[in-house]
């Protein structure tokens, strides 16, 4: 039986919040669950827009928290669409975010089961199982990696989000030059203007920060807080850089520890 639709007309975001459940985070201990931001008084998530963009630095847990809400929805913490499971995490060292999902609520307005969760790591990885999925049952492979790494991840991105569903990335601009990372860019800003879709996106790039209408989000040690691009510093060490490239980099490898960002 084929997996009913959950097409709807109202607006994204459908997802529209995040609390903390205290009683099951206080059964737990260690990574994730002791992030200085999370805490059972002090984190609620709002969306406000159909595309979130969150970002911070390396360590602040801007992946984790994006593994937890697409664990939350449903996903795979290896990334895909619904019921994918194209890794074994059985041997795996490392422990994932999305356990973090077990001491959240959600509150959805509705409740949306199609989408997908990217994650650039392991991208080839789930376009890989889809190609044998599809032969396998008599399908059509989708063939994103008969094309170079960039070009697979926007045909990906074109034809996935042209379908109206929530969507979780994961640093989605690891394999885009700045120019693929427009065409990125302007697919998001579609979604961001007819509101079919939800977009939640953690990423370092300038770029995506700067879409028209998004809520931008920096994460940090103290919480999630609504920023602008401008202010993040991101932007103001390629600004920097652009200003004076020469001596932006002498000043970087002469003195590492004193650049203002």
């Amino acid at each position: 039986m084929a997996r009913r639709r959950s097409d709807t007309s109202l607006p994204a975001p459908f997802l529209q919040r995040l609390r903390v459940r205290p009683e099951k985070l206080a059964e737990h201990a260690g990574y994730p669950f002791d992030l200085p931001w999370l805490g059972p008084e002090s984190f609620e998530l709002q969306f406000t827009q159909p595309v979130t963009i969150i970002f911070g630095e390396n360590g602040t847990g801007k992946s984790t928290l994006i593994e937890a809400i697409a664990s939350l929805s449903g996903y795979d913490e290896a990334g895909g669409g619904k019921g994918y499971r194209p890794v074994d995490h059985s041997g795996a060292l490392d422990k994932s975010g999305a356990g973090l999902a077990e001491v959240l609520r959600a509150s959805w307005l509705p409740k949306i089961t199609d989408g997908w969760f990217f994650k650039a790591e392991s991208f080839f990885s789930v376009a890989r199982y889809q190609d044998e999925m599809a032969i396998r049952y008599g399908g059509m492979a989708p063939d994103y990696l008969s094309w170079s790494h960039g070009e697979g991840f926007l045909r990906f991105f074109e034809e996935r989000m042209s379908r109206q569903g929530i969507y979780f990335m994961d640093e989605p601009e690891s394999a885009l030059s700045p120019t693929r990372q427009l065409e990125l860019l302007r697919i998001l800003h579609g979604i961001q203007q007819a509101a079919t879709s939800q977009v939640i996106l953690a990423t370092h790039s300038p770029i995506l920060m700067a879409l028209p209408g998004a809520q931008l989000l920096e994460i940090t040690r103290h919480g999630l807080a609504e920023s602008h691009y401008r202010q993040s510093a991101h932007f103001k060490l390629y600004q920097s850089f652009t200003t004076d490239p020469e001596e932006f980099i002498k000043e970087a490898l002469a003195h590492p520890d004193d650049l203002p960002f």
